[in-house]
């Protein structure tokens, strides 16, 4: 009788904390594209990023290097052979304190303010790409979607509380075994967003 084989373990996600001084290394919003592009594209070079981003590599090259300045990318020089510089993401994921968003000095909040701006306009672009393509994908993909939208009543504490457990139920879906490989599997995004609004 064979022993069962042992599941392989899920890696542990490398999470960025942003602080005020790595904040200000990210507060370009080329920079935040660049840094999505490695993160969800894996590695490339400066001009492979340009190309893709519509920029010049000339841009893509000085952002990339103050990125590498602030620990967001480094090297991957596993890939290619030839002289141009191939970088990678150097986490997979950002959170940034609370705390940042009611920092002393303008240009922190300014910052946060940017950077809260460019995830939500990513988060529109990617919305919008999936319905301009969505009749691309099979039938069970198309049922397999969702555009919802709820308003609740709810304190503070609770609105936190929500949010907690919205993330914790999405990670407990993150790298379950055998999904890498099965059939039909893709790369799904998982939008949240909860704020307060006015009702009059």
């Amino acid at each position: 009788m064979s022993e069962p084989q042992p599941q392989p373990q899920p890696q542990e996600r490398k999470i960025h904390h942003l602080d005020a001084r790595s904040l200000r290394g990210l507060a370009h919003p080329l920079r935040v594209r660049l840094l999505d592009a490695l993160r969800f594209g894996g590695p490339a070079t400066a001009s492979q990023l340009a190309e893709k981003l519509g920029e010049s590599s000339g841009a893509t090259s000085y952002h990339l290097r103050q990125l590498a300045t602030y620990g967001f990318v480094k090297d991957a020089p596993e890939h290619g052979k030839g002289r141009e510089r191939w970088w990678k993401a150097a986490h997979d994921g950002l959170m940034f304190d609370e705390d940042l968003l009611a920092d002393a000095d303008p240009t922190v909040r300014g910052a946060v303010d940017m950077l809260m701006h460019e995830v939500a306009t990513k988060h529109t672009q990617e919305l919008s790409t999936w319905l301009g393509n969505r009749h691309t994908w099979s039938e069970e993909w198309a049922h397999a979607s969702d555009l919802s939208d709820m308003t609740l009543r709810l304190t503070p504490e609770l609105a936190r509380e929500l949010i907690e457990k919205m993330h914790a139920l999405v990670e407990s879906y993150r790298d379950l075994p055998g999904t890498a490989d099965a059939p039909g599997a893709e790369r799904v995004r998982v939008h949240t967003h909860t704020f307060p609004m006015n009702t009059d």
